[in-house]
C-alpha cells in the first residue's frame, strides 16, 4: 500500500485530505516530526494562515530540514494553498522567511474584486501534467486565499502549471521534477479535487521516473538516464544550500 504522509504543524484541513487519501487506497501517516517521514511514498503539507507562524510550528517540530532533504531528493510532494507558498523564498504578508525551494515570493492578490478570494473558479493549465490526468481543461477548484506565489528566475515559466483569473492573473499551480503545489484546496474540490488527490497517490507509488514532469525540463542537453536524475538531484540539494540560514531564522520567529 502507498504511504503518503500529510505534515500536522496545526494549519491545515487533514481531515478531509485523510479522508480523500484514503479513499484512494493510500495509508495515510500524519506527521508531526520529521521523523514520521521514514518510510513515506509521497509528502502533502497543506496549510491555511500566514507563512511566519508557520514556518515557527515546522521548526519546532523539526520538520523543516526533512522537507527540505525531501524535495531536494525529488521525490513526490504535494504543498497545498499555504503548503505552495512555502516553498517560495518569503512572503509579503508578513515579511517572514519560507523554505526557498523555488525562486520568487509569495504575494497579495492585486486589484481583485474582493479579498479574500473565496469559493470556485477555474485553472487553466500551461501545459499537461500526470497529476491532472483525467481532469478537464480549465476545472473548477475550490479557493480560499488572498495571496498567491509570484516564480522569478529562470525557472519561473518552466514551473508554471496553471493560471487562475480574480482580477488580474495569479499563479494557481505549480510544478518541477516531482515536486508540485496548488494554490487551491483539492480536498474541497468535489470529484476533480478527489481524482488530483488519487493522481498523486498514484504517481507516489509509481517508479522515479514515472512522476517526471516533462515540461519543467528545460535542459537541452538533459537524459533520462541514472546520470542525468542524479545531476537533478545535485541541483537541487545546492539550490536548498541555504538551510542553516532559514532554520535560525525560522527558529528565531518561534
Amino acid at each position: 500500500m502507498t504511504r503518503i504522509a500529510v505534515v500536522d504543524y496545526g494549519a491545515g484541513n487533514l481531515v478531509s485530505i485523510d479522508q480523500a487519501l484514503r479513499a484512494a487506497g493510500a495509508e495515510v501517516v500524519i506527521a508531526r516530526r520529521g521523523t514520521d517521514l521514514r518510510g513515506a511514498d509521497g509528502l502533502i503539507v497543506p496549510g491555511v494562515g500566514a507563512a511566519g507562524p508557520a514556518m515557527a510550528r515546522l521548526a519546532r517540530r523539526d520538520l523543516v530540514g526533512p522537507i527540505r532533504d525531501w524535495v531536494a531528493e525529488d521525490r513526490p510532494f504535494l504543498g497545498i494553498c499555504l503548503g505552495m507558498q512555502l516553498l517560495f523564498e518569503g512572503s509579503d504578508e508578513d515579511g517572514s522567511v519560507t523554505l526557498g525551494i523555488l525562486a520568487g515570493r509569495t504575494v497579495r492578490l492585486q486589484d481583485a474584486p474582493r479579498l479574500p478570494h473565496i469559493g470556485w473558479n477555474t485553472v487553466r493549465r500551461t501545459r499537461e501534467h500526470p497529476l491532472f490526468t483525467g481532469i478537464a481543461a480549465g476545472a473548477f477548484f475550490y479557493f480560499v486565499h488572498s495571496l498567491a506565489p509570484r516564480p522569478t528566475g529562470v525557472e519561473a515559466a518552466a514551473i508554471t502549471l496553471a493560471w487562475t483569473d480574480h482580477g488580474p492573473e495569479f499563479v494557481s499551480a505549480v510544478a518541477r521534477g516531482r515536486v508540485a503545489g496548488v494554490q487551491f484546496h483539492p480536498e474541497r474540490s468535489g470529484s476533480d479535487g478527489l481524482q488530483l488527490l488519487a493522481r498523486f497517490v498514484e504517481l507516489a507509488a509509481a517508479d522515479p521516473g514515472a512522476a517526471e514532469d516533462p515540461g519543467a525540463a528545460q535542459d537541452p542537453g538533459a537524459t533520462d538516464d541514472a546520470g542525468a536524475v542524479g545531476g537533478r538531484r545535485a541541483a537541487a540539494r545546492s539550490r536548498t544550500g541555504r538551510a542553516g540560514a532559514d532554520r535560525a531564522v525560522a527558529g528565531s520567529a518561534a
